[in-house]
């Protein structure tokens, strides 16, 4: 049996922590004890409790505005994308044709965010290529990630880096709304496809009318 190094001690340890949480206001009642007590640190050997609370704090705040400056960076992409789909929301409500409307899509979504390609791809039974990218890969009705060199050619003509797929509604027929990026990384798994549903529900509501 192992002993406990902390066997000898001539207090128990864990009163003394249930002591200290119930007391929080200890060292204030004996502040002496702050600059007496050393605690070891990686890099500066053993600190004063003090100045370790202080360096805890410092960290806490490096973090924080980390964190700020990242929900900042998030609130303005997003106002960004917000913006762009209500103009492009307005330009695709204009369009009369199926023609005039894939351009207005392409056109707005490679410009804005610089995909390489979007397309509007209608599935037919007959295709058995598209067939599977329709049954397998958007069985859940959205796909985000990489495809192999032949779905990527078979979509967009070509070998993409990453792509965004959706489903359009059975009222529109078996239509692909497809965007790919040359980049591997832009579109994953875990993205979320909060735009991509905008522009969906509106393709769905557009093309039916068409």
């Amino acid at each position: 049996m192992i002993d406990n190094p902390n066997s000898n001690a001539p207090f128990d340890e864990i009163l003394i922590r249930e002591y200290l949480l119930d007391n929080p206001d200890f060292f204030s009642r004996y502040p002496e004890l702050l600059l007496a007590m050393r605690i070891p640190h990686a890099q500066r050997g053993a600190v004063s409790l003090v100045e370790r609370q202080q360096e805890s704090l410092r960290q806490r705040v490096r973090q924080l505005e980390e964190e700020i400056t990242a929900l900042l960076a998030m609130a303005s992409r997003n106002e960004q994308i917000y913006m762009f789909n209500s103009r492009l929301s307005m330009q695709l409500l204009k369009c009369e044709d199926m023609g005039d409307l894939r351009q207005v899509l392409s056109n707005g979504l490679i410009e804005q965010f610089q995909f390489s390609h979007v397309r509007l791809i209608t599935v037919h039974d007959i295709d058995s290529e598209l067939s599977q990218i329709w049954s397998k890969r958007l069985d859940s009705g959205y796909y985000f990630g990489r495809l192999t060199n032949e779905e990527s050619k078979r979509l967009f003509g070509t070998e993409v880096g990453s792509v965004a797929l959706s489903r359009l509604s059975k009222e529109c027929g078996q239509v692909i709304f497809a965007i790919a990026s040359q980049d591997p990384m832009h579109f994953h798994p875990e993205m979320d496809h909060l735009l991509l549903s905008q522009l969906k529900q509106l393709l769905d509501h557009q093309l039916t009318k068409i």
